[in-house]
């Protein structure tokens, strides 16, 4: 006897369908799974014996074959499991109906259906192919995202049960809306004073530019780094279904709330691998980069980071996306995030404080600061110097900052104007800008072009910090209301060139 069933499994983030084919022939009694089987799926039969016995369903001592094609695809993971189970109850002379369902879930030895990672992407698959997705009530909440029609159930006698007709069961309904909304526990009104650098953080965040801190300890780059999520516009649905397809398969989602509503923040720590920072290993998982895809990717303590780590974000920085090349596998992830960065002035923090004295010698200095390469630092758009904060201005119960809730509310404002002029141009913030659009849009009257002439003959700037300098310029304006580039919108996107405007 032979069976055919739909299942699928995430590569990258997106779902491939697989065809479970199973075929019962006289012989002696065995199961053999073939098709490139690996890992868990590889242990799929063993598994899936044990549930059928324990539910009560017996398998006939024919010679069977598993087989997930198509075989020339490498399968990983435990999800095949429910289309397994069901292939065999078929075999075992089970009278069910399983003719447009999509399987998806894990089994235990007695036949409970488990949670399983990347239910969102599978979701959205079976709802492209027309096809019913039968899972595990843990996953119920995750795959009514992706819109596809939604069974869940607790046991492996359950689905039987149901796919028989014996078992009366409505497909699942999503209880929420797909809406961005502001889940942050922090606030930009608890940053007192640094008013340059909570300016750069607003124009940062209204053309989603890179931005790096350099200032002593204490100073304060650290949280306002942590709290420039919070004044980023909220998620669209495009967003919001990009970035829960992302953590969904690498299972991070909760399972009570599986919805990336708010933007994620990634903060890896300076010991990372470039790996784990770009993605990869044997079965090329998504790395940092893309987990901080529609947010933000915080490197602290830049110049701590193993020089070939930091070199990696040269791709994604510049594209936006990262292709991970194995053997016998090429992935590409979205890898469209924010940078932000921070690093202290040198090695004892204390370069150009007030305060305490530098120890540290020129050539000390130098070495520290030339561990982030000239190529990295001309992708950062802003470089904002932090000091140390006055006394008077921690202390002072009358000095009020401005909420997050009031400087997004500027924020979004300068992101409709960007929408509006961007509209078919395929991109949508003024970092994304290319040349043509710079060309247009950054037209400079007589005196910016000679100040920003002057600025490139004294510091050196390159054509890169030259098209940075005039995106920023631009943001400015849009932030001023100005439809043209004037003068003091190009004497202050200079002014955030801190880095290659230093001599040392």
């Amino acid at each position: 006897m032979f069976v055919k069933l739909n299942s699928a499994f995430v590569l990258g983030i997106e779902a491939q369908h697989i065809s479970v084919e199973i075929d019962s022939l006289r012989g002696l009694p065995a199961i053999s799974m073939i098709g490139l089987a690996e890992g868990a799926a590889k242990e799929s039969k063993d598994r899936v014996r044990s549930a059928l016995i324990n539910s009560g369903v017996n398998i006939p001592p024919k010679k069977i074959t598993i087989n997930l094609a198509p075989a020339d695809i490498k399968k990983q993971g435990s999800g095949f499991d429910l289309a397994i189970g069901v292939g065999l109850a078929l075999v075992s002379g089970i009278k069910i109906e399983h003719r447009g369902y999509m399987f998806a879930s894990e089994l235990s030895l007695d036949g409970h259906l488990h949670y399983i990672k990347g239910i969102f992407p599978i979701s959205i698959l079976a709802k492209q192919r027309n096809l019913k997705l039968i899972v595990s009530r843990e996953n119920v909440e995750e795959a009514v995202l992706g819109g596809a029609s939604v069974y869940g159930f607790d046991t492996l006698i359950e689905v039987l049960d149901f796919l028989a007709g014996t078992k009366d069961k409505q497909p699942e309904k999503r209880d929420r809306e797909i809406v961005g909304y502001p889940n942050y526990d922090v606030d930009f009104a608890d940053v007192k004073g640094q008013l340059k650098a909570k300016r750069a953080a607003e124009i940062a965040a209204s053309g989603f530019h890179n931005i790096l801190f350099i200032g002593p300890p204490g100073a304060g780059k650290s949280m306002i780094a942590k709290r420039i999520p919070t004044i980023l516009p909220l998620m669209s649905e495009s967003e919001i279904l990009e970035t829960t397809r992302i953590y969904s398969t690498v299972g991070l989602l909760n399972k009570n709330n599986p919805i990336m509503a708010s933007r994620p923040f990634r903060a890896p720590h300076h010991t990372s691998s470039d790996v784990s920072l770009i993605g990869g290993g044997s079965d090329a998982k998504p790395g940092e980069v893309t987990l901080a895809t529609n947010g933000i990717l915080f490197l602290d303590e830049l110049p701590e980071f193993k020089r070939n780590v930091i070199e990696v974000l040269r791709q994604p920085l510049e594209d936006g996306y990262i292709t991970v090349s194995r053997a016998k596998l090429k992935v590409k992830y979205p890898a469209f995030f924010m940078l932000v960065a921070a690093m202290n002035p040198c090695p004892c923090g204390n370069y150009g404080s007030k305060r305490k004295e530098c120890t540290c010698s020129f050539q000390q200095i130098k070495r520290y600061r030339n561990r982030v390469s000239g190529p990295i630092l001309d992708r950062i758009d802003l470089h904002v110097n932090v000091p140390e904060v006055d006394y008077e201005d921690i202390s002072s119960s009358k000095l009020s900052s401005q909420s997050s809730e009031e400087i997004r509310a500027r924020v979004e404002q300068v992101r409709d104007i960007q929408n509006k002029r961007f509209k078919g141009d395929n991109i949508n913030y003024n970092a994304q800008m290319l040349q043509r659009h710079l060309r247009k849009y950054c037209r400079l009257d007589d005196e910016s072009n000679k100040i920003l002439k002057a600025a490139m003959d004294r510091f050196g700037l390159s054509a890169r910090s030259y098209s940075k300098t005039l995106k920023i310029a631009r943001t400015i304006a849009d932030m001023d209301g100005s439809d043209n580039i004037t003068s003091k919108h190009i004497k202050e996107a200079v002014s955030y060139r801190t880095l290659d405007m230093d001599n040392l």
